[in-house]
């Protein structure tokens, strides 16, 4: 299993809507461009068994695997039992984000204001989501990290497709979740490789921050 620090590209891959008998191929495919973080977010249909089929599958391969849109303490508790390492919330949630600490799960919540930045890194977060990103923008992410610790993680999150990746990295924004921009329900396997091949080519082409 790896660590947010650890992590690169610093992408997850949010497969919202996907199925049980979808994740391992698609999975398969975005892992072979380079993806190692991937999110199925628990509105998705029975995301528990999709997330323990990926975790099955990739072990050994250092990625982290679990679940988006992560609300309770107890939903914590579910992805960590099914195999999941990876909790990533809309919300600023300081139950949840303890609980995944707790776990040694890897936590990421969402923020909008300096004051939920600061609560959850308080609780512990590892990285910080930013959402929805295209509300902020760089501009407005950037002007945020101003008050944050040095080296915190930032995930710019809603809105964000490979088009946008060079513009948050030149504000100092080094990792990213994409969603619709990469798969949506019904899109074919290899729609979404070739997208996420291209995400991952905007990623490698912004150097190093």
């Amino acid at each position: 299993m790896s660590t947010w620090k650890d992590l690169q590209p610093k992408l997850v891959a949010i497969l919202r809507g996907v199925t049980p008998d979808e994740i391992i191929p698609i999975a398969e495919g975005l892992i072979g461009e380079g993806f190692r973080a991937l999110e199925i977010p628990l509105n998705s249909p029975d995301p528990f068994t999709s997330i323990e089929r990926l975790v099955r599958f990739s072990e050994g391969l250092e990625c982290l695997i679990g679940a988006g849109t992560v609300l309770t303490p107890q939903d914590v508790r579910r992805v960590c039992d099914v195999g999941g390492s990876l909790v990533i919330a809309p919300n600023c949630n300081g139950e949840v984000i303890k609980e995944s600490v707790a776990l040694g799960m890897t936590t990421v919540p969402g923020v909008f204001t300096a004051t939920e930045a600061l609560a959850a890194l308080s609780w512990g977060a590892h990285a910080l989501k930013f959402f929805p990103a295209s509300l902020l923008g760089a501009a407005g992410i950037k002007a945020i990290s101003a008050v944050l610790p040095d080296g915190t993680d930032m995930i710019a999150v809603g809105g964000v497709s490979d088009k946008d990746i060079t513009g948050y990295r030149a504000a100092g924004i080094m990792g990213f979740g994409l969603g619709s921009s990469l798969y949506k329900p019904g899109d074919s396997v290899i729609d979404v490789i070739s997208r996420g091949r291209a995400a991952i080519a905007a990623y490698n082409s912004g150097g190093s921050q």
